[in-house]
């Protein structure tokens, strides 16, 4: 830096003329970025994917008029596909929208949807070279890579034994960040301290999951992991996990609760999920917490545990357990094991982090767009028996009426009878309607009306998995679910799911109308075309829908189908079953994108 002390007339002119350029270019480059990251003109140069997706119905008016000629029956041509750069696209987890979000407590990285009318009212194609995915069980170890063409997992973690790319395919040895060596051995290692057999445990939380190999290896255990991630970097890791037929959702922990009810899960497990549990007053493991079964098992690996540079936080993470009274089972190198208290917490009346119980009226099971609470959840704020070792095994809980169905009036009475229909109804769609239920063409099945499950139980013993939604407004029935050892989210249809497209296989709603309507009111909050827009989003090509309700509500379903490109027929119900219901089953067409798109 001496040349900066020359007189004038001794510097190099040339010297000068260089310098300039560079810092010029420089100085140009830090406000291009800025005017990217930080402006209307960046949103709108990064977004013109999701410009030319919502181009097409970017004017309301047109876009009602359209969508009342398809309820009609008037738009007589398929509703038109979307561009070709949306056959990934999530509505509610755009990064292009998001990134102008906040950062504090990961704001940014939760669900953001667009308002209705800002939503593309076309259908997401498949990408190109797309084939029907591999069958389970097949699918948990390899998937065809032109189905989702992502190679950044691959050749990121390819090391650590996530995914490879292998002539067609992708495969999984089964590997994680923390067990490179394949999922078998640390499941084995946990088995020393947790009974992960026998039917004691059977829900668990995999957050921040990769490609769900840990999920997918505890459900040779009879455990039914629901495993989760952000959409981030690593892209389409949850994609990948549903394409191998795993259960997973995307999902971030930041601002607001988890989408499921109180003591929820009998397992919670965290491999290298890098959520800062001590964080903001310790408000993320209370949120763990209140999703932990009394009596369950939360499991950390990797930091902060025993982590170089992270004595501090290690030391914090061991201190909010100890407030919260739980059991330390092991700390085996770098994985921590701790079983929570039976009964209630005990919590003392003073600690570190300041934290005290929650008030009696904060329902804890009510967590749509709720915002994370800085206290602890009591076991005398749920009504119900359903600590791990009190909670029947499993598959004993499934059938057994559990006393959180108390939540509806009659729930007994109303859970027996609900899981005696369900085994008639389910008989009748196999038997009857020649579903492919029971058949390895099916194996990720949604349920978008749940109550309490009994469709999902009355699948047990095929080959699939069941993601159980119970719609936001109507009455907080998932805690039945989990208690029968199911899995399921909250969800309100008058918005997209938290899922890629192309996910499921089987697509199940009883009383699809009663999803867009105010609770006691006639009046619809949203649009039956929008919601089957979103199914066909969520339906794999050549996926089943299946679609009960009244008859005039499915002769207008019916007219959606033709507009969204399924094959419908409409048949009657089963005969034992009493009232009016008629059951449209449909089939998404397989078609792709014509060169002119």
């Amino acid at each position: 830096m001496g040349h900066l002390n020359l007189p004038a007339s001794k510097r190099n002119p040339r010297q000068w003329k260089l310098l300039d350029i560079i810092t010029a270019i420089f100085f140009g480059l830090v406000l291009l970025f800025f005017l990217l990251v930080f402006t209307p003109l960046g949103d709108s140069m990064a977004a013109s994917g999701r410009q030319a997706l919502l181009l097409s119905t970017s004017d309301p008016r047109q876009r009602h008029r359209l969508v009342s000629l398809v309820e009609l029956g008037h738009h007589h041509k398929p509703i038109e596909a979307c561009p070709a750069n949306s056959v990934d696209h999530m509505p509610c987890e755009d990064p292009r929208r998001n990134s102008q979000l906040s950062r504090e407590m990961n704001l940014y990285r939760e669900r953001h949807c667009p308002l209705p009318d800002e939503m593309p009212l076309c259908l997401i194609p498949p990408p190109p070279g797309y084939k029907i995915p591999v069958q389970w069980p097949e699918s948990l170890h390899k998937i065809w890579h032109s189905n989702m063409p992502h190679n950044k997992i691959a050749d990121r973690k390819g090391h650590q034994g996530w995914m490879k790319e292998q002539g067609p395919h992708f495969i999984f040895p089964g590997g994680g960040t923390m067990f490179p060596d394949g999922a078998a051995p640390y499941i084995e290692k946990l088995g020393q301290y947790i009974p992960l057999t026998g039917g004691t445990l059977r829900t668990a939380l995999d957050m921040g999951c990769g490609v769900a190999s840990f999920g997918g290896s505890l459900l040779s255990e009879g455990i039914l992991a629901l495993s989760f991630a952000p959409r981030d970097s690593h892209k389409a890791q949850i994609q990948f996990a549903l394409e191998r037929g795993i259960p997973a959702f995307v999902l971030m922990l930041g601002t607001r609760r988890l989408p499921f009810p109180a003591f929820a899960f009998d397992f919670i497990h965290c491999s290298r999920c890098l959520i800062p549990f001590t964080a903001y007053n310790a408000t993320y493991f209370i949120e763990v917490d209140r999703l932990l079964r009394p009596g369950g098992y939360l499991v950390i690996s990797g930091p902060p545990v025993q982590w170089p540079k992270q004595d501090k936080e290690w030391a914090d993470l061991q201190a909010v357990a100890r407030a919260l009274c739980y059991e330390l089972i092991a700390v085996d190198g770098n994985t921590v094991i701790w079983k929570k208290l039976d009964g209630d917490s005990c919590l003392p009346n003073q600690n570190e982090f300041g934290l005290g119980s929650c008030d009696e009226s904060n329902d804890p099971s009510n967590a749509w767009y709720f915002k994370l609470r800085r206290c602890v959840t009591s076991t005398s704020s749920v009504n119900g028996e359903y600590p791990v070792g009190i909670i029947p095994k499993w598959p004993d809980r499934l059938t057994r009426a559990p006393s959180r169905a108390l939540v509806v009036k009659n729930g007994i009475d109303l859970f027996r009878a609900d899981t005696r229909r369900w085994t008639r109804r389910v008989a009748y769609y196999k038997n009857t309607l020649n579903l492919k239920l029971g058949s390895p063409a099916v194996r990720n099945v949604m349920d978008m009306n749940a109550f309490f499950g009994g469709f999902a139980a009355a699948l047990v013993s095929d080959l699939v998995w069941v993601m159980n939604v119970v719609p936001a407004r109507k009455p907080l029935t998932l805690g039945v679910i989990y208690d029968r050892g199911l899995i399921g989210v909250y969800h309100d249809w008058c918005e997209p799911f938290s899922t890629y497209p192309r996910t499921y296989d089987f697509i199940h709603v009883a009383g699809i109308e009663s999803l867009i309507k105010l609770p006691g009111s006639s009046k619809s909050r949203c649009n039956l075309v929008d919601l089957m827009v979103e199914m066909d989003r969520m339906l794999r090509p050549e996926g089943t829908v299946v679609i009960r309700d009244s008859p005039e509500v499915i002769d207008k379903v019916a007219r959606i189908a033709h507009a969204v490109r399924w094959t419908a027929t409409i048949n009657d119900k089963e005969p034992e079953s009493h009232g009016r219901e008629k059951i449209l089953v449909a089939t998404k067409t397989f078609w792709k994108l014509t060169s002119s798109h």
